[in-house]
Protein backbone atom coordinates (compact mmCIF):
# COMPACT_ATOMS: atom_id res chain seq x y z
CA UNK A 1 0.00 0.00 0.00
CA UNK A 2 1.36 3.40 -1.00
CA UNK A 3 1.66 5.79 1.93
CA UNK A 4 2.16 9.52 2.37
CA UNK A 5 3.13 11.81 5.24
CA UNK A 6 0.41 13.50 7.30
CA UNK A 7 0.29 15.51 10.53
CA UNK A 8 -2.14 13.56 12.69
CA UNK A 9 -3.76 14.47 16.01
CA UNK A 10 -5.38 12.06 18.45
CA UNK A 11 -8.08 14.27 19.97
CA UNK A 12 -8.45 12.01 23.02
CA UNK A 13 -4.81 12.05 24.08
CA UNK A 14 -3.88 15.29 22.23
CA UNK A 15 -0.83 13.46 20.89
CA UNK A 16 0.39 14.92 17.60
CA UNK A 17 2.80 13.28 15.17
CA UNK A 18 3.80 13.35 11.53
CA UNK A 19 3.37 9.79 10.32
CA UNK A 20 2.84 7.60 7.27
CA UNK A 21 -0.82 7.09 6.30
CA UNK A 22 -2.45 5.39 3.30
CA UNK A 23 -2.69 7.66 0.28
CA UNK A 24 -6.25 9.03 0.25
CA UNK A 25 -8.51 8.30 -2.68
CA UNK A 26 -11.24 10.61 -4.03
CA UNK A 27 -14.79 9.33 -3.95
CA UNK A 28 -17.64 10.40 -6.23
CA UNK A 29 -17.88 14.19 -6.32
CA UNK A 30 -14.46 14.56 -4.69
CA UNK A 31 -11.04 15.67 -5.89
CA UNK A 32 -7.59 14.52 -4.80
CA UNK A 33 -5.28 17.52 -4.37
CA UNK A 34 -1.50 17.42 -4.18
CA UNK A 35 -0.80 19.84 -1.33
CA UNK A 36 1.79 22.51 -2.08
CA UNK A 37 1.35 24.69 1.01
CA UNK A 38 -0.60 24.61 4.28
CA UNK A 39 -0.86 27.33 6.90
CA UNK A 40 -0.20 26.85 10.61
CA UNK A 41 -2.94 28.63 12.54
CA UNK A 42 -3.38 29.30 16.24
CA UNK A 43 -6.53 27.18 16.00
CA UNK A 44 -4.31 24.21 15.13
CA UNK A 45 -2.28 24.91 18.26
CA UNK A 46 -5.47 25.08 20.32
CA UNK A 47 -6.59 21.74 18.94
CA UNK A 48 -3.32 20.19 20.05
CA UNK A 49 -3.36 21.80 23.52
CA UNK A 50 -7.01 20.88 24.09
CA UNK A 51 -8.46 24.40 24.09
CA UNK A 52 -10.55 23.44 21.06
CA UNK A 53 -12.33 20.14 20.46
CA UNK A 54 -13.93 18.98 17.18
CA UNK A 55 -17.72 18.99 17.17
CA UNK A 56 -18.39 16.46 14.41
CA UNK A 57 -15.24 14.36 13.98
CA UNK A 58 -16.52 10.76 13.66
CA UNK A 59 -13.36 9.13 15.06
CA UNK A 60 -10.51 9.99 17.40
CA UNK A 61 -7.84 11.07 14.90
CA UNK A 62 -7.68 13.77 12.24
CA UNK A 63 -5.14 15.28 9.86
CA UNK A 64 -4.81 18.95 10.83
CA UNK A 65 -4.74 21.94 8.49
CA UNK A 66 -7.58 24.14 7.27
CA UNK A 67 -5.48 26.56 5.18
CA UNK A 68 -4.52 24.60 2.08
CA UNK A 69 -3.43 25.22 -1.52
CA UNK A 70 -2.18 22.85 -4.15
CA UNK A 71 -2.69 21.23 -7.53
CA UNK A 72 -5.50 18.96 -8.68
CA UNK A 73 -4.07 15.44 -8.85
CA UNK A 74 -7.11 13.28 -9.62
CA UNK A 75 -10.82 14.05 -10.00
CA UNK A 76 -13.19 11.48 -8.56
CA UNK A 77 -16.11 9.84 -10.33
CA UNK A 78 -18.61 12.31 -11.76
CA UNK A 79 -16.30 15.33 -11.43
CA UNK A 80 -16.13 17.26 -14.70
CA UNK A 81 -15.17 20.82 -13.75
CA UNK A 82 -11.70 19.97 -12.39
CA UNK A 83 -8.75 18.43 -14.23
CA UNK A 84 -5.21 17.46 -13.19
CA UNK A 85 -2.73 20.31 -12.97
CA UNK A 86 -5.15 23.08 -12.05
CA UNK A 87 -3.93 25.36 -9.24
CA UNK A 88 -6.45 25.62 -6.40
CA UNK A 89 -7.01 26.54 -2.79
CA UNK A 90 -9.46 24.71 -0.56
CA UNK A 91 -12.27 26.31 1.38
CA UNK A 92 -11.73 25.87 5.13
CA UNK A 93 -14.91 23.86 5.54
CA UNK A 94 -18.20 22.77 4.05
CA UNK A 95 -21.85 22.38 4.99
CA UNK A 96 -23.09 18.88 5.73
CA UNK A 97 -26.73 18.31 6.68
CA UNK A 98 -27.12 21.90 7.83
CA UNK A 99 -23.94 21.98 9.93
CA UNK A 100 -20.58 23.49 8.99
CA UNK A 101 -17.75 20.98 9.19
CA UNK A 102 -14.26 22.47 9.40
CA UNK A 103 -11.41 21.01 7.38
CA UNK A 104 -8.59 19.77 9.58
CA UNK A 105 -10.94 19.68 12.56
CA UNK A 106 -14.03 17.64 11.76
CA UNK A 107 -12.47 15.85 8.77
CA UNK A 108 -8.97 15.39 7.39
CA UNK A 109 -7.17 18.57 6.40
CA UNK A 110 -4.09 19.63 4.51
CA UNK A 111 -1.09 18.98 6.73
CA UNK A 112 -0.35 16.14 4.34
CA UNK A 113 1.14 15.35 0.97
CA UNK A 114 -2.34 14.82 -0.46
CA UNK A 115 -5.82 15.94 0.61
CA UNK A 116 -9.31 14.99 -0.54
CA UNK A 117 -11.88 17.75 -1.01
CA UNK A 118 -15.49 17.93 -2.15
CA UNK A 119 -15.40 19.43 -5.64
CA UNK A 120 -17.48 22.49 -4.62
CA UNK A 121 -14.86 23.50 -2.04
CA UNK A 122 -12.09 24.11 -4.58
CA UNK A 123 -11.33 27.63 -5.82
CA UNK A 124 -9.12 28.33 -8.83
CA UNK A 125 -6.15 30.59 -8.13
CA UNK A 126 -4.19 32.68 -10.65
CA UNK A 127 -0.82 31.43 -11.85
CA UNK A 128 0.96 34.45 -10.36
CA UNK A 129 -0.33 33.78 -6.83
CA UNK A 130 2.26 31.71 -4.89
CA UNK A 131 0.86 28.66 -3.11
CA UNK A 132 2.23 29.91 0.23
CA UNK A 133 0.14 33.06 -0.05
CA UNK A 134 -2.92 31.33 -1.48
CA UNK A 135 -3.05 28.84 1.39
CA UNK A 136 -3.69 31.49 4.06
CA UNK A 137 -6.61 33.17 2.28
CA UNK A 138 -9.32 30.73 3.51
CA UNK A 139 -8.86 31.76 7.17
CA UNK A 140 -6.12 34.22 8.07
CA UNK A 141 -7.44 36.63 5.43
CA UNK A 142 -11.07 35.63 4.86
CA UNK A 143 -11.99 35.66 8.55
CA UNK A 144 -11.08 39.34 9.08
CA UNK A 145 -12.48 40.18 5.64
CA UNK A 146 -15.86 38.70 6.55
CA UNK A 147 -15.76 40.40 9.97
CA UNK A 148 -15.04 43.77 8.36
CA UNK A 149 -17.42 43.63 5.42
CA UNK A 150 -20.30 41.42 6.60
CA UNK A 151 -20.50 41.44 10.40
CA UNK A 152 -19.29 44.98 11.11
CA UNK A 153 -20.50 46.56 7.86
CA UNK A 154 -17.48 48.85 8.05
CA UNK A 155 -17.94 52.22 6.38
CA UNK A 156 -15.25 54.32 4.65
CA UNK A 157 -13.78 57.34 6.43
CA UNK A 158 -15.00 56.03 9.79
CA UNK A 159 -12.58 55.18 12.65
CA UNK A 160 -11.75 51.54 13.31
CA UNK A 161 -9.70 49.82 16.00
CA UNK A 162 -7.85 46.50 15.84
CA UNK A 163 -6.88 44.76 19.07
CA UNK A 164 -4.22 42.11 18.42
CA UNK A 165 -1.92 42.51 15.40
CA UNK A 166 -1.14 38.82 14.91
CA UNK A 167 -2.09 36.50 12.05
CA UNK A 168 -5.70 37.71 11.85
CA UNK A 169 -5.36 41.25 13.17
CA UNK A 170 -2.59 42.40 10.86
CA UNK A 171 -4.68 41.31 7.88
CA UNK A 172 -7.57 43.16 9.51
CA UNK A 173 -5.46 46.32 9.34
CA UNK A 174 -4.58 45.69 5.69
CA UNK A 175 -8.21 45.04 4.74
CA UNK A 176 -9.59 47.98 6.72
CA UNK A 177 -7.28 50.18 4.69
CA UNK A 178 -8.61 48.59 1.50
CA UNK A 179 -12.23 49.43 2.37
CA UNK A 180 -11.29 52.98 3.39
CA UNK A 181 -11.68 52.95 7.17
CA UNK A 182 -9.95 55.99 8.70
CA UNK A 183 -8.23 56.35 11.00
CA UNK A 184 -7.13 52.78 11.72
CA UNK A 185 -5.79 52.32 15.25
CA UNK A 186 -3.97 49.11 16.15
CA UNK A 187 -3.45 47.97 19.74
CA UNK A 188 -0.95 45.30 20.78
CA UNK A 189 1.38 44.82 23.78
CA UNK A 190 4.33 43.77 21.57
CA UNK A 191 6.44 46.53 19.99
CA UNK A 192 7.20 44.31 16.98
CA UNK A 193 3.49 43.74 16.38
CA UNK A 194 2.80 47.47 16.57
CA UNK A 195 5.54 48.17 14.06
CA UNK A 196 4.09 45.53 11.77
CA UNK A 197 0.61 47.04 12.08
CA UNK A 198 1.97 50.40 10.96
CA UNK A 199 3.70 48.73 8.02
CA UNK A 200 0.41 47.08 7.03
CA UNK A 201 -1.44 50.40 7.04
CA UNK A 202 -2.42 51.44 10.56
CA UNK A 203 -2.48 55.19 11.19
CA UNK A 204 -1.61 54.77 14.87
CA UNK A 205 -0.33 51.84 16.91
CA UNK A 206 -0.73 51.86 20.69
CA UNK A 207 0.38 49.60 23.50
CA UNK A 208 -2.42 47.79 25.30
CA UNK A 209 -0.62 48.74 28.54
CA UNK A 210 -0.91 52.47 27.87
CA UNK A 211 -3.10 53.91 30.70
CA UNK A 212 -3.99 56.82 28.41
CA UNK A 213 -5.12 54.56 25.57
CA UNK A 214 -8.85 55.54 25.55
CA UNK A 215 -7.91 59.23 25.67
CA UNK A 216 -5.42 58.79 22.82
CA UNK A 217 -8.06 57.03 20.74
CA UNK A 218 -10.47 59.91 21.39
CA UNK A 219 -7.78 62.36 20.40
CA UNK A 220 -7.01 60.56 17.14
CA UNK A 221 -10.72 60.41 16.25
CA UNK A 222 -11.49 64.03 17.03
CA UNK A 223 -13.30 63.06 20.21
CA UNK A 224 -15.77 60.77 18.43
CA UNK A 225 -14.40 57.38 19.46
CA UNK A 226 -14.39 54.28 17.30
CA UNK A 227 -17.22 53.38 14.95
CA UNK A 228 -16.06 49.76 15.08
CA UNK A 229 -13.51 47.83 17.15
CA UNK A 230 -12.29 44.32 16.38
CA UNK A 231 -11.04 41.94 19.06
CA UNK A 232 -8.69 39.56 17.25
CA UNK A 233 -6.99 38.53 20.50
CA UNK A 234 -9.82 36.76 22.33
CA UNK A 235 -8.77 38.30 25.66
CA UNK A 236 -11.43 39.54 28.15
CA UNK A 237 -9.38 42.59 29.19
CA UNK A 238 -9.04 43.56 25.54
CA UNK A 239 -12.80 43.58 25.14
CA UNK A 240 -13.38 45.84 28.11
CA UNK A 241 -10.69 48.22 26.86
CA UNK A 242 -12.18 48.27 23.37
CA UNK A 243 -15.66 49.07 24.66
CA UNK A 244 -14.25 52.13 26.45
CA UNK A 245 -12.99 53.38 23.09
CA UNK A 246 -16.29 53.09 21.22
CA UNK A 247 -18.24 56.13 20.13
CA UNK A 248 -21.95 56.72 19.69
CA UNK A 249 -23.44 53.60 18.08
CA UNK A 250 -20.02 51.93 18.07
CA UNK A 251 -19.76 48.18 17.50
CA UNK A 252 -17.36 45.70 19.09
CA UNK A 253 -16.82 42.63 16.90
CA UNK A 254 -15.56 39.52 18.68
CA UNK A 255 -13.33 37.54 16.30
CA UNK A 256 -10.76 36.02 18.67
CA UNK A 257 -12.12 33.04 20.58
CA UNK A 258 -12.22 32.64 24.36
CA UNK A 259 -14.39 30.71 26.80
CA UNK A 260 -14.14 33.50 29.37
CA UNK A 261 -17.11 35.78 30.22
CA UNK A 262 -17.69 39.07 28.46
CA UNK A 263 -18.03 41.96 30.91
CA UNK A 264 -19.49 45.39 30.20
CA UNK A 265 -18.35 47.42 33.19
CA UNK A 266 -20.53 50.47 32.55
CA UNK A 267 -23.77 49.04 31.22
CA UNK A 268 -25.58 52.37 31.52
CA UNK A 269 -23.13 54.15 29.22
CA UNK A 270 -23.16 51.18 26.82
CA UNK A 271 -26.94 51.44 26.52
CA UNK A 272 -27.05 55.25 26.49
CA UNK A 273 -24.62 55.42 23.57
CA UNK A 274 -26.49 52.56 21.83
CA UNK A 275 -23.38 50.47 21.39
CA UNK A 276 -23.34 46.83 20.28
CA UNK A 277 -21.34 43.63 20.68
CA UNK A 278 -21.32 41.30 17.67
CA UNK A 279 -20.00 37.76 17.56
CA UNK A 280 -18.10 36.61 14.49
CA UNK A 281 -16.76 33.26 13.31
CA UNK A 282 -14.92 32.36 10.12
CA UNK A 283 -16.21 33.30 6.70
CA UNK A 284 -18.42 32.09 3.87
CA UNK A 285 -17.33 30.73 0.51
CA UNK A 286 -18.03 34.00 -1.26
CA UNK A 287 -15.53 35.87 0.91
CA UNK A 288 -12.69 33.62 -0.26
CA UNK A 289 -13.80 34.03 -3.87
CA UNK A 290 -13.87 37.82 -3.42
CA UNK A 291 -10.35 37.85 -2.02
CA UNK A 292 -8.96 35.72 -4.83
CA UNK A 293 -10.51 38.15 -7.33
CA UNK A 294 -8.97 41.10 -5.48
CA UNK A 295 -5.59 39.40 -5.67
CA UNK A 296 -6.16 38.70 -9.36
CA UNK A 297 -6.90 42.39 -9.89
CA UNK A 298 -3.77 43.38 -7.96
CA UNK A 299 -5.68 45.05 -5.12
CA UNK A 300 -4.08 42.77 -2.54
CA UNK A 301 -0.91 40.77 -2.06
CA UNK A 302 0.33 38.78 0.89
CA UNK A 303 4.09 38.34 0.49
CA UNK A 304 4.66 40.01 3.88
CA UNK A 305 2.34 37.52 5.54
CA UNK A 306 4.55 34.46 5.01
CA UNK A 307 6.88 34.52 8.02
CA UNK A 308 8.58 31.22 7.32
CA UNK A 309 8.29 27.96 5.37
CA UNK A 310 9.03 24.60 6.99
CA UNK A 311 8.84 21.06 5.61
CA UNK A 312 5.80 19.04 6.62
CA UNK A 313 8.04 16.72 8.63
CA UNK A 314 8.76 19.67 10.94
CA UNK A 315 5.11 20.49 11.67
CA UNK A 316 5.72 19.99 15.38
CA UNK A 317 8.48 22.59 15.30
CA UNK A 318 6.16 25.02 13.49
CA UNK A 319 3.56 24.57 16.23
CA UNK A 320 6.18 25.22 18.91
CA UNK A 321 7.39 28.35 17.14
CA UNK A 322 3.87 29.70 16.88
CA UNK A 323 3.13 28.87 20.50
CA UNK A 324 6.30 30.68 21.61
CA UNK A 325 5.63 33.51 19.11
CA UNK A 326 9.22 33.02 17.98
CA UNK A 327 9.96 35.75 15.46
CA UNK A 328 6.45 37.16 15.97
CA UNK A 329 5.11 35.33 12.90
CA UNK A 330 2.07 36.29 10.84
CA UNK A 331 1.79 32.85 9.25
CA UNK A 332 4.14 29.87 9.14
CA UNK A 333 3.69 27.59 6.14
CA UNK A 334 4.23 23.84 5.80
CA UNK A 335 5.40 22.45 2.47
CA UNK A 336 5.18 18.68 1.90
Amino acid sequence: MVTVLAGRLDVKTRAFSVEEVPTPRPGPGEVLVKVEAAGVCLSDVHLIDGTLTPLYLPGDTVTLGHEVAGVVAEPGAGVTRWRPGQRVLLQAGEERDGAVWTRGVDYDGGWAEYAVATESTLVRIPDELPFEQAAIIPDAVSTPWAAITATARTEPARPAGVWGAGGLGVHGVQLLRLVGAAPIIAVDPLPEARERALAFGADLALSADDPELPARVRGETGGAGLAVAFDFAGVPAVREQAVRCLGQGGRLVLVGLTDKPLTITDGTAFSYFQQQVLGHYGSFDEHVVQLVELVRRHRLEFSRSVSGVLPLAEAGEAVDRLLRKEGNPVRLILRP
